[in-house]
């Protein structure tokens, strides 16, 4: 007992540490933040923005954070690149309510027609530096005067009292940067880029080489020309003659000095928050699980690496960190075809974890699938979280011998995990072994719509008619839980792409 407790405590730390620390240092190039900086830092930012949702024990989340990174250093200037570490207590209501559920969720925020009310949508490309580099670059609004020798001269009358600035170039798409940097000085500098095929303009400036930056001061026809290497911090630098750019967002608002009989008002605050922070959290939990998809959970889990870390019971460990230990499976076993058609195999169904079994249900493999599956399952309660069902497969279902053939899984004395989407594809477990943390690790990826995917057997799938007339049969052979499923019926459709 007292080795179990050591254990378990080891693990509790270890999991405590990993979700206190912030995936990305103050060094980083991506931006930190949090949900009560949210609104000003991004919401009310002139840039468009990228921003992350991550967990630090998140697995993607890790895979992500190189390519992620790279992507912050290549926007610099153009566009911000932020994450929330949506395992802090502060962030939780706030992922909640940005509609957070899996990590990492991407979501490009750009700039609207009303200030503060920015545009949000989901990140659905490629999980590389040149994906998202590219995905935000092509967000970021264009207010770039295009010009050619036909409307130069009505260009340069209109605002005859603003400065202008003028990149001449070879190329005929606006850059990024260029499009940053009429951002910065938005009703100040009117930018305008001309091609180097315009010989009247290219004559009338004396434009020699491409690309050059000229800035007309206000009121002058003098053109100022840009010497050196057009990099966005260089550029703001020179136009910053005529006019200092607009702030990127609204300065933080500055704190009051409390005085001393306050800091007990202030303590009592801060302890409201926390409880009102942790109720949020719950309420959070039951609504976004009823819109969520059965693929996505609303809550974090805890660690894979810990799985006992939110228990308080620490003579409750989980089969992960004592592997020795028995485990006696929760999960229902289907031995009937009706049960299984009803459950998981009609063309209405969401999807389903199956564990199909051999004859000898006592063998080693399948009693470690049935704990592995029965621990994740309950980590996943311990938090309150929604996962789609999980069911064992009795050699004696007439339908197990048609899923081992039809997906061509092998023997039937060997054990198999497969999940079954009745409108979607099917996947099958790539391990020879089922360990809770690898298991867990192939159920992660299923949520994230990654994986290896089979066709889905339709020979196996009866319709809605007939899917309801075996549920009535099924609800009185066996106590399925009914309230989870009507849940399940109800959840929207939300894919995560190239995790």
């Amino acid at each position: 007992m007292v080795r179990t407790t050591a254990l378990l405590a080891a693990a509790a730390a270890l999991a405590l540490n990993a979700q206190a620390e912030s995936m990305y240092p103050k060094k980083s190039s991506v931006l930190s933040i949090n949900g009560p900086d949210y609104d000003r830092v991004i919401a009310k930012s002139n840039y468009t923005s990228i921003v992350e949702f991550y967990a630090p024990w998140c697995g993607h989340c890790k895979n992500l954070k190189p390519a992620y990174e790279t992507a912050a250093k290549s926007l610099a200037g153009i566009a911000k690149v932020a994450a929330i570490n949506c395992d802090d207590e502060v962030n939780k209501p706030f992922c909640g309510q940005m509609g957070v559920q899996g990590f990492p969720t991407l979501k490009i925020v750009r700039p609207g027609k009303k200030p503060g009310k920015p545009i949000v949508e989901d990140y659905q490309g490629a999980r590389s530096a040149k994906g998202i580099v590219d995905a935000v670059k092509d967000k970021v609004p264009n207010s770039v005067k295009r010009i050619s020798d036909k409307n130069l001269e009505e260009w340069l009358q209109e605002n005859k009292d603003s400065a202008k600035a003028i990149l001449f170039s070879d190329k005929g798409l606006v850059s990024a940067t260029l499009k940053a940097l009429a951002i910065d000085f938005a009703g100040l500098v009117s930018v305008a880029q001309i091609k180097k095929s315009d010989k009247v303009a290219v004559e009338k400036y004396a434009i020699t080489k491409y690309p050059t930056l000229i800035l007309l001061p206000a009121g002058s026809e003098d053109p100022v020309t840009f010497e050196g290497e057009l990099q966005k911090e260089s550029m703001v630098k020179f136009l910053s003659q005529v006019a200092a750019p607009n702030p990127d967002c609204p300065p933080p608002k500055e704190k009051k000095p409390k005085a001393k009989k306050d800091t007990k008002k202030e303590s009592k605050s801060s302890s409201k928050f926390s409880k009102a922070s942790a109720s949020h959290k719950s309420a959070d939990a039951s609504s976004a699980a009823a819109s969520a998809t059965d693929e996505t959970v609303v809550e974090p889990v805890v660690p894979t690496e810990s799985p006992a870390a939110n228990l308080k019971d620490e003579d409750t460990p989980e089969p992960v960190a004592i592997p020795n230990e028995e485990l006696k499976p929760t999960i229902d076993v289907l031995a009937e075809a009706a049960e299984l058609h009803a459950h998981c195999l009609n063309k209405k169904s969401k999807t389903c974890i199956l564990a199909i079994l051999p004859k000898d249900e006592s063998a080693d493999a399948a009693k470690t699938a049935l704990a592995s599956l029965t621990s994740i399952h309950r980590k996943y309660d311990v938090v309150g979280a929604l996962l789609f069902p999980f069911f064992g497969v009795s050699a004696s279902n007439p339908l197990a011998a048609s899923l081992i053939s039809g997906l061509s899984l092998g023997s039937e004395d060997n054990v198999y995990l497969i999940a079954t989407h009745g409108k979607r594809a099917w996947y099958k477990y790539q391990g020879t072994t089922f360990s809770a943390a690898e298991v867990e690790q192939w159920v992660d990826a299923i949520r994230m719509g990654d994986g290896k995917k089979e066709k889905p057997v339709e020979s196996l799938l009866v319709s809605g008619e007939a899917q309801e007339a075996e549920g009535e049969k099924a609800a009185k052979q066996d106590p399925i839980k009914i309230e989870v499923e009507e849940i399940l019926e109800e959840e929207t459709q939300h894919d995560h792409n190239e995790l």
